[in-house]
């Protein structure tokens, strides 16, 4: 895991001592809280419900740098829960789409649109120098792609996933805890294409994505590692279940990682 080291060009500035007032004041997080943050890179992969709804938060809170990557246009099926765009986007290329909202959001941070879709090839120059990647994509062979970049890259991967009003959270360590591969060795196999979703399980699972890439990056709190958080928002159940390292592991090799 990379280190958010103390840069004086990072320092904050009165208006951030303004804006991210009412954080700073949480007594585990204060300003060195916050210009950890500040000095901080997210890749939010995917900007549909999951990734539109973690953007905004982590514009908010202050994330100094955030990178967002997708492959397509604004569609009309996208609007009931990708919330960073209207109809007049339409047709429009979504990381650019979204980071011209954020940048109105927070003018103070840097915002990276990239229009590209994750492969093999390219995923290590995507994600490379970022502290975190929060995890927005809507299918498990890019999923798999990520993971294996992020363990080779030893860099935080937080896994989110919905389907109807279910969704599901962890925070992935390389060396640390289980990847996505020891977590699921093969693709979940699709139910229905397109998955049945409300705008309202993204948005929960991205909040919590976000609430644990700040807790991560400030140094803070206990993450969900070693852990899934299951929501069945139908029945208002959440459950944990813990997670294990798969010492067979071809992408991590499980417990040779400790």
């Amino acid at each position: 895991m990379k280190l958010i080291e103390r840069n004086e060009g990072y320092m904050l500035t009165e208006d951030d001592l303004i804006r991210y007032g009412r954080q700073i004041l949480y007594p585990s997080f204060g300003q060195e809280g916050q210009e950890k943050l500040k000095r901080s890179h997210v890749v939010v992969a995917g900007l549909g419900g999951l990734g539109t709804s973690a953007s905004i938060y982590l514009a908010c809170a202050g994330i100094g740098h955030i990178t967002l990557v997708d492959c397509d246009r604004v569609e009309l099926p996208n609007l009931n829960r990708q919330i960073l765009y209207c109809e007049e986007d339409i047709g429009e290329k979504k990381p650019f789409s979204a980071a011209r909202k954020l940048a109105k959001l927070n003018p103070s941070i840097k915002i990276t649109p990239l229009f590209e879709r994750v492969t093999e090839d390219n995923v290590r120059d995507i994600i490379g120098g970022a502290h975190v990647v929060i995890d927005g994509m809507d299918n498990f062979e890019t999923r798999f792609i990520l993971n294996s970049a992020c363990v080779a890259e030893k860099i935080p991967f937080i896994h989110g996933g919905v389907y109807g009003l279910f969704g599901e959270i962890t925070t992935i360590i390389p060396g640390k805890t289980p990847c996505l591969a020891c977590i699921y060795p093969a693709a979940p196999e699709k139910k229905l294409k397109p998955l049945p979703i409300f705008g309202v399980t993204p948005a929960l699972i991205a909040i919590l994505q976000v609430t644990e890439a700040i807790k991560l990056l400030a140094g803070f709190g206990n993450l969900l590692t070693n852990r899934m958080l299951y929501i069945n928002g139908e029945g208002m159940e959440f459950t944990i279940a813990d997670l294990t390292k798969k010492p067979e592991c071809n992408i991590c090799g499980g417990s040779k990682l400790q």
